[in-house]
């Protein structure tokens, strides 16, 4: 049938036909798209997995890759990202380094972002700060070291096992990330493997936009 048209006709389809492919093809690639939530597996609207709600809020100070004092209570009412890392690892912790910073990524503004030593021996600073730089996380996270006597309450407050002396590169410690609320409340905790950087920026945001109580409850120092 086409063969008996016209050259002309012919050609005036083909034009037509390669305008509504074009159109087809825009619609597709600018139209609505599922939001990003949709990939999520989500419980109680969060992709991370609660902590107990009884652990009471827990206030901590540390020196962290400058030597500047930091403590938790320096962020009330804003959501913080706490890992527990350690610089001289070379499996999990520069997966979780790089998911925080890209979920900060996401975020695309400044989201206080801790992580706690769980090796004191080695976590010199040149390492932490060789660490860091190397993650291109640097003033992006900031690496909290301290004695073995001055971190233990804060991994027991976190239920955190630090990392066995002699293992080399391997991570037997807790690799948890865990999202402080605004009140200082440890909120949600995401194991290595259930760890994204779509996932904690979406919980990131959900607490940002939990409004702050009135009366906060009182933080313990470890």
């Amino acid at each position: 049938m086409a063969d008996r048209l016209p050259p002309r006709v012919r050609l005036a389809l083909t034009v037509c036909l390669g305008c509504v492919v074009g159109v087809l093809l825009v619609v597709i690639l600018t139209g609505p798209r599922p939001p990003a939530t949709a990939s999520l597996n989500l419980v109680g609207g969060f992709a991370g997995f609660q902590r107990p709600a009884q652990i009471p809020p827990d206030d901590f100070s540390l020196r962290d890759e400058s030597g500047h004092v930091v403590r938790l209570s320096d962020y009330a009412g804003r959501v913080v990202i706490l890992s527990f890392l350690y610089s001289t690892c070379r499996d999990t912790c520069p997966i979780i380094a790089q998911v925080i910073r890209g979920a900060l990524d996401q975020l695309g503004r400044p989201v206080p972002a801790l992580a706690v030593s769980v090796d004191p021996s080695a976590d010199t600073p040149l390492n932490v700060r060789r660490f860091l730089f190397r993650q291109s996380v640097t003033g992006r996270l900031h690496f909290l070291r301290g004695s073995r006597r001055e971190l233990e309450p804060v991994w027991r407050g976190y239920f955190v096992a630090p990392q066995t002396p002699g293992r080399g590169s391997r991570s037997d410690h807790s690799v948890d990330v865990v999202l402080i609320d605004k009140t200082g409340r440890q909120r949600e905790g995401f194991p290595s493997d259930a760890l994204t950087p779509e996932a904690l920026a979406h919980d990131v945001r959900r607490l940002e936009a939990e409004p702050l109580p009135a009366h906060p409850r009182p933080r313990v120092n470890l």
